[in-house]
């Protein structure tokens, strides 16, 4: 049996709520069909107070083996390099949180704050927060280093996401505890490649309105594509989100609402600063950030040769039953 504990910082308890709605496997599976032993959780522990404190104080001490330590929300070091804004048993959490992972076999990030920084490190980042092992894209920047490593010998599995999708998080923990974290592979943000090797467009359904730059410029709207006008960050975005639906039969982009990029270092982008949000930016027309592997020139040239050829189909709605 692996013993498990999740602990929250600078969050919004989004990825516990996602968590909890699991399903392939689902939170109970992780208990009863996997042998994960949940020594505290947030929402799910039953114990308060000094009964928390005992139960980090032997996970340090080692009377308790940490098979997993599980991380959700920032690394709060405001003010000063302290953490006292973010106090949690009688310490700064950062304390307990570095404690922790010396001792831990294996450390899971979830979610965009716990990873990266998330939105509590947009500038001017007032709380001092950071991520596990990375600041946005610098790998220094987190509370760990860029050199920890797990008594595993692995360094933080990150599984970025606002929030991250809950099946992403259950599948990774039941290859954790059951031996199998030998195989995953991680990429240079220390994500499992499994889910993050394809982008968030693989599997849209506007795929073909994309290829024939038919655009939309309002919410909800079951054709045109979302990149073109209202900032869809799709095609430069890592994540299976239209390979393993959300509820098992949407996206955001299903649904007529652009990828924000949230598995991605820079999430928020452009620090949301005014007019950036649900809007493409762009420089005489042409988009700022462009498809992953697609340069300036060649979008320009293939965009107008797509939009020319464009049939009268592309511009229907194919969803109509």
């Amino acid at each position: 049996m692996a013993n498990l504990l999740w602990l929250q910082g600078g969050a919004c308890s989004g990825n516990t709520m996602s968590f909890l709605n699991a399903e392939e496997p689902s939170a109970c599976d992780l208990v009863t069909d996997f042998g994960i032993n949940i020594l505290w959780q947030p929402s799910l522990g039953l114990e308060l107070g000094d009964q928390v404190q005992d139960i980090l104080k032997k996970c340090v001490s080692g009377e308790i083996q940490l098979d997993i330590f599980v991380f959700e929300g920032s690394i709060v070091n405001a003010p000063d390099g302290t953490g006292n804004w973010n106090r949690f048993g009688g310490r700064p959490m950062k304390d307990w949180v570095k404690e922790l992972c010396d001792v831990a076999q294996f450390v899971v990030a979830i979610g965009d704050c716990a990873t990266y920084g998330g939105i509590p490190a947009m500038a001017p980042n007032p709380s001092e927060s950071t991520g596990l092992q990375f600041l946005k894209r610098d790998h220094d920047g987190g509370l760990l280093g860029k050199d920890y490593v797990s008594k595993a010998g692995l360094p933080v599995i990150n599984i970025p996401g606002c929030p991250a999708h809950p099946d992403w998080v259950t599948q990774i923990l039941v290859a954790v505890a059951s031996g199998r974290a030998g195989d995953l592979t991680l990429d240079e943000f220390q994500r499992p490649k499994t889910f993050f090797s394809s982008f968030t467009q693989t599997g849209c359904t506007r795929n073909m309105h994309f290829a024939y730059k038919v655009s939309t410029t309002a919410f909800g709207q079951r054709k045109g594509c979302l990149f073109y006008d209202l900032g869809c960050r799709g095609p430069m975005t890592h994540s299976p989100c239209n390979r393993i639906l959300w509820n098992r039969q949407s996206s955001k982009t299903r649904a007529g609402m652009p990828c924000l990029g949230c598995t991605e270092p820079e999430f928020p982008f452009f620090d949301l600063a005014p007019g950036t949000v649900f809007k493409t930016q762009t420089v005489m027309g042409v988009p700022k950030d462009m498809p992953t592997g697609v340069n300036k020139k060649g979008y320009m040239k293939l965009t107008a040769a797509a939009k020319g050829a464009s049939p009268a189909w592309a511009e229907e709605d194919i969803f109509v039953v």
